[in-house]
C-alpha cells in the first residue's frame, strides 16, 4: 500500500468528497489517467489527497474542452506546450461564445417583435427565421468535426487567419465554382489547357486550406466522401457534375505524368 503517511479513502468515500462518481474513478483508472495511491488487501482502490489534486486538474482541463487522452499527456508531461494548447482551447470556446451571443440576440429580437402591437395584428415570422439561421450556422461547423482527428482539429483551431483573407478565399472559391459550372455546361474538353488551369486553381485553393497538413487533408477527403450522411441544412457548394469534371481533369493529368 502506498502513501501510508497520508489518509487513504476508499473509492466511494473519495468520490463523494470529490463530487464525482465511483464509475468515473474506475474509468480514469482504466485509462491510466488517475491511478489510486493504493489498494486494500481485498483489492479495493484507495485514494489520497494527492489523488484529489490530480483529479481537480483533470476536471478543470475536461471542463474547458480537452479530451481525456490529451489531458493524460499534459499531466504526464508528454505535451509540454500547455500555453499553445490553452490558446487553442480559448479560441474554440470564444468561437462557441460568438455563436451563442448571436443566438441570444436573435431570440431577444424575436421577443421584442412578439411584444409589439404589430405582431398581434399581423404576425411576422422573419425574427424566428433568423433564430433558425443562427442555429444552423452553429450546426454547420460542429458536425464537420467528426471527420477530423484531434491533431487536425488543433491545427485548424490554432490558425489565426485575418477576416479579409477568409473573405478573399470565399470569393475565390465562388468565382472558380461558377467558372467550372460554366465549363461543364459548355462541354469543355477535360484535356484542354483551360480545363487544366481550372483544376490547378482548384488544387491551390484546397492546398491553401490544408496547408500541407496530412491530417487536415485526410479529414477533408473523408468529409466529402460521406456526403450521403451530411445534415440536410448543409449543401455542397458545387454540383456533382462540376466535381466529376475536376476529378476527370486531375486523373488525366496523373495519367499523362505517369
Amino acid at each position: 500500500m502506498k502513501d501510508s503517511a497520508q489518509p487513504l479513502y476508499q473509492a466511494s468515500d473519495f468520490a463523494k468528497r470529490a463530487g464525482v462518481t465511483t464509475r468515473t474513478l474506475h474509468h480514469y483508472d482504466r485509462l491510466g489517467l488517475l491511478k489510486p495511491s493504493g489498494r486494500t488487501e481485498a483489492g479495493y482502490r484507495l485514494y489520497s489527497k494527492r489523488d484529489f489534486v490530480r483529479l481537480e486538474q483533470i476536471v478543470t482541463l475536461k471542463f474547458i474542452g480537452f479530451p481525456l487522452k490529451q489531458i493524460k499527456d499534459l499531466l504526464d508531461g508528454k505535451a509540454l506546450d500547455l500555453r499553445t494548447t490553452l490558446r487553442i482551447q480559448r479560441k474554440i470556446i470564444e468561437e462557441k461564445r460568438r455563436h451563442l451571443d448571436l443566438a441570444i440576440r436573435a431570440i431577444e429580437n424575436a421577443e421584442r417583435v412578439i411584444r409589439s402591437r404589430a405582431w398581434s395584428r399581423k404576425p411576422d415570422w422573419e425574427a424566428f427565421r433568423k433564430i433558425i439561421e443562427v442555429m444552423n450556422m452553429q450546426q454547420s461547423t460542429e458536425w464537420m468535426k467528426k471527420y477530423y482527428t484531434e491533431e487536425a482539429r488543433q491545427e485548424l483551431a490554432a490558425r489565426n487567419v485575418p477576416k479579409e483573407v477568409i473573405e478573399k478565399g470565399q470569393r475565390d472559391w465562388t468565382a472558380l465554382i461558377q467558372e467550372v459550372e460554366a465549363a461543364v455546361e459548355a462541354g469543355l474538353d477535360p484535356a484542354s489547357e483551360k480545363a487544366q488551369a481550372l483544376a490547378d486553381r482548384w488544387q491551390k485553393l484546397i492546398e491553401a486550406f490544408t496547408r500541407g497538413n496530412p491530417a487536415v487533408a485526410a479529414g477533408l477527403k473523408m468529409l466529402y466522401a460521406d456526403e450521403a450522411n451530411w445534415p440536410s441544412t448543409f449543401k455542397k457548394p458545387y454540383s456533382d457534375q462540376a466535381g466529376a469534371f475536376i476529378c476527370t481533369v486531375t486523373e488525366l493529368r496523373r495519367k499523362n505524368k505517369s
